[in-house]
C-alpha cells in the first residue's frame, strides 16, 4: 500500500520540482522510498510502503522496453498466478513484485486486465509512445483516487486531494454545494468533492486521457443476483472466506489483525490466527469492547494489545483526522481508527480488518426494518407522512424515529443506513439552502437497477455504492495511511462477493437477526457469544462527552466562529447543542456533523491552512 500522484500538462514540460512537492504532501503513505518519472508532459510519482518484494519493487516501474510506466497503490493477491500465466505467454518479469503484472497484463490484455485482478488497487499507467494516461480503481473502492482538470488543461491525479495543493495550476476553491449532501449523509457522497473541480474516480471506474480528451467510465458495476435454489450457504461462506484470508496474508512482512467485540473481526482473526491483534478501548463501560476482544484473543491463543483512548486525546486528534480525511467526515469511529492504526503501526506494517461484512452479508440493524411492523406500511400513505411530520417536531423519545423513518416507503426514502439531517432541518440550519440535489437522488439509480429484488438486497446495493465507498473504506484507508500502515480487508474480495451476491433473502436477515449465513459460518470457529453478538458498529462515547466541559465549550467556540456564521444560522446551531446538553433531544450526531465540518474547514480553508 502506497501513495501515488502526478500530472499531465497540455503542452509545456512537466516540472519535477512540483511533483516532489506533491509527493512530500503525502509522504505518510509511503515512508520506505520515493520514485519519480518526469518526461515531456508527464510526471508520475510514488511513495512506497514496502510489503512484497522489499528489495525489488520500487516504482515507477517499467515494462521490458520502457514504453510503459506505472505507479500503483494497493495489492494484487493473485499476482503469482497472473505472473505464471503471462510468463507462459512469453512475457519476461524483472521483479517478484505484484506491480509488474499490471505492465505485462496491460501489454497482453489492455483494459481486459482489470476483471482479472484480485485485490485492492488504484493505478496510473502512462504510455510514452502514445502520450496517453490510463487510470483505474478497484470495484469496491478500497483504494482512493482523485483527479482534477485545471483551467489550463492540466490533468492532476493523486491518492489524496491534499497533493493537489502544491501544483501551481490548482485553484483551491470551496464547493459549497457539497455541504447539503454532507449534512444528510455525514460524509461526502458521489463523485463530487468539497473542492471545486476535484472528482473522485468512483469504484470500478477507469479514466483515459490523451492530452485533450478526458473519458471516465465504469469497467465493472457491482450488483446482486440472489438465488432461490437451496444451498449450504454457511459452508460456502466459510470456504470462500478461508481462501480469501489465506490470499490476504501473502506478504514479506508480518500480518497482524484488528479485533473488536463484533463477529466480523473475530471471524477474520479466528481464520487468520495472526501472532498479535490490536483493540481500542474506553474508560466508559457502555462503549468498551476491549474485554470481549481480550477474552476471544486468549481463547484463540493470540496476543492482544488494547489502546484505551481518553476524551482529551480523542478531541485533540480531530484536526489531524479531518486533515488526513481530505473531506469532512462525521463518523466518530474515524478518530478511534486513527488511534488503533497508530498503535498497530508501532510494531507492524500490515493488519487485517473486517470492513465489508455488513454490506456483503446484510449486517446492519436497519436491514431488519422490512420485517418489522409490516402493518404500519399498510396504513394510508398520507397518514404515514403526517405522522412522520409530527414526529420530526417531537422530542427524541422511543418510537419517534420510527414514525419519521416510516413516513415514506423504503424504496423512496432509503439512501443509507446513517441518514442524518432531513431537508427541513437543513433548511433551518443553513444560511443558503437550495435543495438542488435531494439525497435520495444519489441512491435512485441503485433502486432502479435492483427492481424486483427483495428489500434487503436493494438496501445493500445502495450501501455498497454509497456508504461503503464514501465512509467505511475511505476512513479505513486514510486513517491507516496516516500512520503508514497497510490495512487489508478479506471480506472485500472478488471471490467473496461472487458468493455474497448470490445469497437469498433467507440467508441474510429477518426481524430478529442479521448476517445469518455469515454468523452460522463464523460459529464453526468462534465461541457462541462471539458469533451471535448483535451489531454495535464501532461505539464511541461522543454522545456523553458532548455533555461535559471542556468539550461542549469547544463546540460552542466553533459554533461562534466566522466559518459557522458564513454557512449556518448560529442561533440554530446553539439551540441544537443546548437541546442535547439539557437532554431534551439526542442531537449528538447532528452537533458532531457540523462540528467536524468546521474543524475540517479550518484545516483547508482557514487563515493558516496550506
Amino acid at each position: 500500500m502506497c501513495g501515488i500522484a502526478g500530472f499531465i500538462t497540455p503542452r509545456e514540460e512537466a516540472s519535477g520540482a512540483v511533483l516532489q512537492d506533491m509527493l512530500a504532501r503525502i509522504a505518510h503513505r509511503g515512508p520506505d522510498g520515493q520514485g519519480v518519472f518526469v518526461e515531456g508532459r508527464a510526471a508520475l510519482g510514488h511513495r512506497r510502503l514496502a510489503i512484497i518484494d522489499l528489495e525489488g519493487g520500487p516504482q515507477p516501474m517499467y515494462n521490458e522496453d520502457g514504453s510503459l510506466v506505472v505507479v500503483f497503490n494497493g495489492e494484487i493477491y493473485n499476482y503469482q498466478a497472473l505472473t505464471a500465466e503471462l510468463t507462459a505467454a512469453g512475457h519476461t518479469f524483472a521483479t517478484k513484485a505484484d506491480t509488474e503484472v499490471l505492465l505485462h497484463g496491460w501489454e497482453q490484455w489492455g483494459p481486459d486486465l482489470l476483471p482479472r485482478l484480485r485485490g485492492m488497487f488504484a493505478f496510473a499507467l502512462w504510455d510514452r509512445a502514445a502520450g496517453r494516461l490510463f487510470c483505474a480503481r478497484d470495484p469496491f473502492g478500497i483504494k482512493p483516487l482523485y483527479y482534477c482538470r485545471t483551467r489550463d488543461g492540466t490533468l492532476l491525479f493523486a491518492s489524496e486531494i491534499k497533493a493537489f495543493l502544491d501544483h501551481p495550476a490548482f485553484e483551491k476553491r470551496f464547493n459549497e454545494a457539497q455541504l447539503e449532501l454532507y449534512l444528510s449523509f455525514q460524509y461526502s457522497p458521489g463523485a463530487d468533492t468539497f473542492f471545486v473541480g476535484v472528482k473522485k474516480l468512483l469504484p470500478g471506474y477507469w479514466l483515459d486521457f490523451d492530452g485533450d480528451t478526458l473519458e471516465v467510465a465504469p469497467w465493472q458495476q457491482t450488483s446482486f443476483a440472489p438465488e432461490v435454489s437451496p444451498a449450504d450457504w454457511p459452508d460456502a461462506v466459510d470456504a470462500v472466506l478461508q481462501d480469501s484470508v489465506a490470499a490476504h496474508k501473502i506478504a514479506d512482512v508480518e500480518v497482524a489483525g484488528f479485533l473488536s467485540g463484533g463477529v466480523d473481526s473475530a471471524y477474520i482473526t479466528a481464520l487468520a490466527r495472526p501472532a498479535r491483534c490490536y483493540t481500542i478501548g474506553y474508560a466508559e463501560p457502555g462503549y468498551d469492547e476491549a474485554g470481549q476482544a481480550a477474552e476471544l484473543a486468549a481463547a484463540l491463543g493470540i496476543e492482544n494489545k488494547t489502546r484505551r483512548i481518553t476524551p482529551g486525546e480523542f478531541w485533540d486528534a480531530l484536526p489531524a483526522v479531518q486533515y488526513h480525511m481530505d473531506e469532512p467526515l462525521a463518523d466518530a469511529a474515524a478518530v478511534a481508527l486513527y488511534f488503533l492504526n497508530g498503535e498497530a503501526a508501532r510494531e507492524v506494517k500490515v493488519c487485517l480488518s473486517g470492513e465489508g461484512a455488513d454490506e456483503f452479508f446484510a449486517g446492519y440493524n436497519i436491514y431488519r426494518d422490512p420485517f418489522s411492523a409490516r402493518w404500519y406500511d399498510r396504513l394510508p400513505a398520507g397518514l404515514r407522512r403526517l405522522l412522520g411530520a409530527v414526529g420530526e417536531r417531537l422530542p427524541a423519545v422511543p418510537g419517534v424515529n420510527f414514525l419519521v423513518r416510516r413516513a415514506a416507503p423504503l424504496s423512496r426514502r432509503y439512501y443509507g443506513n446513517t441518514a442524518l439531517m432531513t431537508e427541513r432541518q437543513k433548511r433551518r440550519l443553513l444560511r443558503r439552502y437550495t435543495g438542488a440535489v435531494p439525497p435520495f437522488s444519489l441512491a435512485q439509480p441503485y433502486w432502479a437497477a435492483s427492481t424486483g429484488q427483495d428489500p434487503v438486497t436493494r438496501m445493500q446495493l445502495c450501501d455498497v455504492h454509497l456508504w461503503l465507498a464514501g465512509d467505511i473504506l475511505l476512513k479505513a484507508d486514510k486513517m491507516s495511511m496516516a500512520h503508514s500502515l497497510e490495512l487489508r480487508v478479506p471480506f472485500l474480495d472478488r471471490e467473496v462477493f461472487a458468493l455474497a451476491r448470490r445469497l437469498p433473502a433467507e440467508a441474510k436477515a429477518d426481524a430478529k437477526t442479521t448476517k445469518k449465513a455469515l454468523r452460522a459460518a463464523a460459529a464453526r470457529h468462534l465461541p457462541p457469544a462471539s458469533a451471535g453478538r448483535p451489531k454495535r458498529g464501532f461505539p464511541v462515547p461522543v454522545r456523553d462527552w458532548l455533555r461535559r466541559e471542556p468539550y461542549a465549550a469547544r463546540v460552542r467556540e466553533a459554533f461562534d466562529s466566522p466559518a459557522a456564521a458564513r454557512f449556518f444560522d448560529t442561533r440554530q446551531l446553539h439551540r441544537m447543542l443546548n437541546q442535547h446538553l439539557k437532554r431534551r433531544r439526542d442531537n449528538w450526531r447532528q452537533v458532531w456533523c457540523v462540528y467536524c465540518f468546521l474543524v475540517w474547514y479550518e484545516q483547508f480553508f482557514g487563515r493558516d491552512a496550506p
